[in-house]
């Protein structure tokens, strides 16, 4: 294979995620069912996996929205909420003030937020959004999809905008929801993830 075809395959690669989440991005569709074993459905598409078919979260990194540098593994031994999300996305704008609710809560309990910003080119955009609803977490700025694409298929991955996965303290995946989330349901989603043993 010769340079100019390898420089090429990773941002194809990483178009290919985004166009994936263009397709079924941006709605408040709750049917996330996978049809695959080891999954919980829950309720209103609140998807869980037991402690003992988890997989791990991939190494997602890279620069934030603040110009800092974050990696889900500087998290390790917390509960980690990473939410996939966009400035110009309706439904991500219908969650945010309850994410930043919920992450006031429970960021002296263990507990991290992460987002993850894609889609926006101009990340003066996003940072807007920070603004406008008040968040304090740190968010990824991933335009191209590059990180979303590491997560593993098969597994509580993102497929829509908005999504939120949580991450058990070994790291691994543990609940995800496909839509836009109350703050009660993100609740619902954390919570157990946060009793389990450390």
């Amino acid at each position: 294979m010769s340079g100019t075809t390898r420089r090429y395959l990773r941002p194809a690669a990483a178009l290919a995620a985004a166009a994936a989440l263009t397709l079924t991005g941006c709605t408040a569709d709750s049917s996330s069912s996978d049809g695959r074993t080891g999954f919980i459905s829950g309720d209103g598409g609140l998807d869980t996996a037991p402690v003992s078919s988890r997989r791990a979260a991939p190494a997602i990194s890279g620069a934030t929205l603040s110009g800092d540098r974050a990696a889900l593994a500087d998290y390790r031994g917390k509960v980690v909420v990473l939410n996939v999300w966009g400035s110009w996305c309706n439904p991500c704008r219908a969650e945010a003030k309850g994410l930043q609710e919920v992450w006031s809560k429970y960021r002296d309990q263990d507990v991290q937020f992460l987002g993850i910003n894609t889609r926006d080119p101009d990340a003066n955009n996003a940072t807007r959004f920070e603004e406008s609803f008040g968040i304090t977490y740190p968010s990824l700025y991933d335009p191209d999809g590059t990180e979303i694409l590491k997560f593993p298929k098969g597994s509580l991955n993102p497929q829509s905008i908005p999504t939120t996965i949580v991450v058990d303290r070994q790291g691994k995946l543990a609940a995800r929801a496909m839509r836009p989330l109350s703050t009660e349901d993100l609740e619902r989603l954390i919570a157990p993830v946060l009793a389990e043993p450390k």
